[in-house]
């Protein structure tokens, strides 16, 4: 495979024609062209030299693309925003202000909703324009499906092929690195995954202790076999890569690896074009024709390959796009320069990517800004029909001024439009990518899961301004979450704030405390204008699966009743990771295995004999109990060792001198 020929610039007019009026007409047409062979098949996939493709590879690629550890509050995957029954885009919908930075104006942006604000310590702090609520991105996410085939991505092609090293800028792939360029992106991005000021070093380090895909359910099959003998990542980059070591340009190969295997050549067309003459119907025909004819020029830009040459005797199904760069006037250039942003050539302004129009009928928006929720939308304002949004002519490409759809034949046949539509929504959709079965299938994400979320359940007291303090609860509250986040907004500032916990449930909107997780002092001045963030790691040792805790913050403010006002009550039912629970050792002082690696995590290579020379260097590591490890919160404040029934019959306020005399009083003898 010649990567360099696959991935060079397409130009401009290089398409297939294959122009019908019924099935017979279609398949002398096909045979004309075709010479004695049909090959419908899609150009070969384009792999560079340097990220050969391997299952190993492609696995952990899966396995990382569909993770939400892979981002600050474990709620957010890189398949968050590119579900395969969306056609690779985004299921969700937010609504970014634009440039005015005011709602629900036509500047509006219908992007793809992020995290919410988090500054370098993951503290929630208020957004300028989102406030407390997830951040929206400034364009939507582009399909990640048959992406292989882009010599660049994103909208404006920021992501080259090529790929350098996140955290050396050295060249790892000369070109063809496009996925891998794009995909060290969202993983640092203050508002699609991280929190601000995030470094790989972080991002690599969360990785080597978390349980691969922990928090997804439903597991594909290939990932479950995988999986199936329990590996940490270090595992798995050790049988993609040869060593454990996991990096930034690691994470961008396998992820790329993984992509480049979402082909989606199975559509109505795919078929007709080998010689099903039956798998269109003669409406999408005579869509298709309207599609090819010179009026349309649909085919201009949605070209059927890459780049020239086509294959000789050959129909191709056609990427449906030749990954130019238009201006096709859907907004004013000023609101976003596009492509200029990147070559800084005002020639540039207000173009974007043409993207792909393969399952195109399973998308929910279209184009950059996600201004059309419906193909009927975009064939209208292409083709200049009643009811299209307004074209705005700076820096306007020729083609797009100068479309015009073909005469409508007669009825009942359908109209040019009505037969455009059906064949780009129906004849181009892979029935594998709507269904999302393999190579499109994907676990079920925490975040798609309802039940398993934290849930408000109202309440509370108002303070001053008669102001009521809510609780921020996204974080998933799954037994060993290391990262349990609880924030606090709408508090009076400068205050005194305790994230209090129960096990009964709120009466008249309180709940009665068993204990406090956090003690914080609120950001801000006055009234309303009060912020916390409390951290709490759901110790492994402390908590069983089906619990359900109660969850308020108590505010220390003089004008509410008995000077405390009180946040909104969340429940939190907690759950087990894909990769089951923790389950304690009999003897508290079995913190680790015998090489000194913490438990939990756990997996090949974590040989534990017992209670031994491992468990003492790792309570005193550096990340041991000096630091507050979570492996050293063994016991109670009073020294009673945790187990789930402890709960909340002994207070537990982190690593403290309970634990220490907890560990040493245990070390030296058998299980209690």
């Amino acid at each position: 495979m010649n990567s360099q020929t696959n991935m060079s610039q397409p130009r401009d007019g290089m398409t297939t024609a294959l122009m019908v009026r019924g099935v017979s007409a279609g398949l002398v047409t096909l045979l004309a062209l075709a010479g004695s062979s049909v090959s419908a098949a899609l150009p070969p996939v384009p792999v560079p030299p340097g990220n050969p493709i391997t299952e190993n590879k492609r696995v952990l690629g899966k396995i990382l693309f569909w993770d939400e550890q892979l981002s600050t509050g474990n709620t957010m995957s890189c398949g968050s925003c590119h579900v395969p029954n969306r056609a690779g885009g985004d299921a969700r919908e937010g609504r970014h202000p634009g440039v005015d930075g005011v709602l629900n104006t036509a500047d509006d942006i219908l992007g793809s909703p992020g995290v919410i604000n988090s500054n370098a310590e993951k503290d929630y702090v208020r957004d300028a324009i989102f406030g407390v609520n997830a951040q929206v991105t400034n364009r939507t996410a582009m399909p990640v499906i048959n992406a292989v085939y882009s010599p660049t991505n994103f909208w404006d092609g920021r992501a080259t092929g090529t790929f350098r090293d996140p955290l050396t800028n050295a060249v790892i792939l000369n070109n063809g690195g496009a996925l891998e360029s794009q995909a060290v992106g969202p993983p640092l991005s203050d508002i699609e995954m991280a929190h601000d000021n995030v470094n790989w070093a972080e991002v690599t380090e969360k990785l080597s202790r978390s349980m691969p895909l922990n928090l997804a359910n439903g597991i594909p099959s290939d990932v479950a076999t995988a999986l199936a003998d329990r590996p940490s990542y270090p595992d798995l980059f050790l049988r993609a890569f040869g060593d454990r070591q996991i990096t930034p340009a690691r994470i961008a190969l396998a992820i790329a690896t993984y992509e480049r295997t979402l082909i989606s050549d199975q559509s109505p067309f795919d078929r007709f074009v080998a010689g099903e003459t039956t798998a269109m119907t003669q409406a999408q025909i005579q869509g298709m024709n309207v599609f090819n004819s010179p009026g349309a020029a649909c085919n201009v830009c949605h070209t059927a390959f890459q780049g020239p040459p086509a294959p000789p005797n050959t129909v191709g199904t056609g990427i449906f796009s030749n990954f130019t760069f238009r201006n096709i006037g859907l907004r004013p250039p000023a609101e976003d320069l596009g492509r200029q942003l990147v070559t800084n050539n005002p020639a540039d302004r207000g173009r974007f990517k043409v993207p792909s129009l393969r399952n195109a009928g399973l998308k929910r928006n279209f184009m950059h800004n996600g201004q059309f929720n419906n193909l009927t939308d975009v064939i209208r304002f292409y083709a200049r029909l009643p009811g299209a949004a307004p074209r705005f002519t700076d820096n306007l490409d020729p083609v797009v001024a100068n479309i015009n759809l073909p005469p409508s034949p007669p009825p009942p046949a359908p109209t040019s439009a009505a037969a455009l539509q059906d064949f780009i929504q129906n004849a181009l959709t892979d029935p594998r990518v709507a269904s999302q079965t393999f190579p499109f299938d994907k676990p079920t994400l925490f975040a798609e899961r309802p039940g398993d979320r934290p849930t408000s359940l109202g309440g509370g007291v108002t303070g001053s301004g008669n102001i009521l303090p809510v609780m921020i609860a996204v974080s998933p509250p799954m037994i060993g979450n290391l990262e349990f986040r609880v924030g606090l907004f709408n508090a009076l500032g400068s205050s005194a704030a305790q994230l209090a916990i129960s096990d009964q449930p709120p009466v008249n909107g309180r709940i009665n405390p068993s204990f406090f997780a956090s003690l914080n002092t609120t950001t801000g001045l006055g009234a309303g204008n009060g912020m916390a963030t409390a951290h709490w790691a759901l110790n492994p040792r402390q908590w069983k699966p089906g619990q359900t805790i109660y969850m308020q913050w108590f505010v220390v403010d003089p004008v509410a009743p008995l000077g405390q006002a009180r946040s909104n009550v969340v429940s939190a039912t907690l759950f087990c990771g894909s990769a089951g629970c923790f389950t304690a050792p009999c003897n508290p002082a079995d913190i680790a295995a015998d090489n000194g690696i913490p438990l939990p995590p756990f997996g090949n290579g974590r040989e534990n004999s017992g209670v031994n020379e491992g468990d003492y260097n790792a309570f005193f590591a550096a990340d041991g109990f000096f630091a507050g490890g979570i492996n050293c919160d063994i016991a109670a404040d009073d020294g009673t060792p945790l187990t789930a029934a402890t709960t909340f019959v002994n207070n537990n306020s982190g690593v403290n001198e309970g634990d220490y005399n907890c560990f040493f009083n245990a070390f030296f003898t058998s299980c209690q």
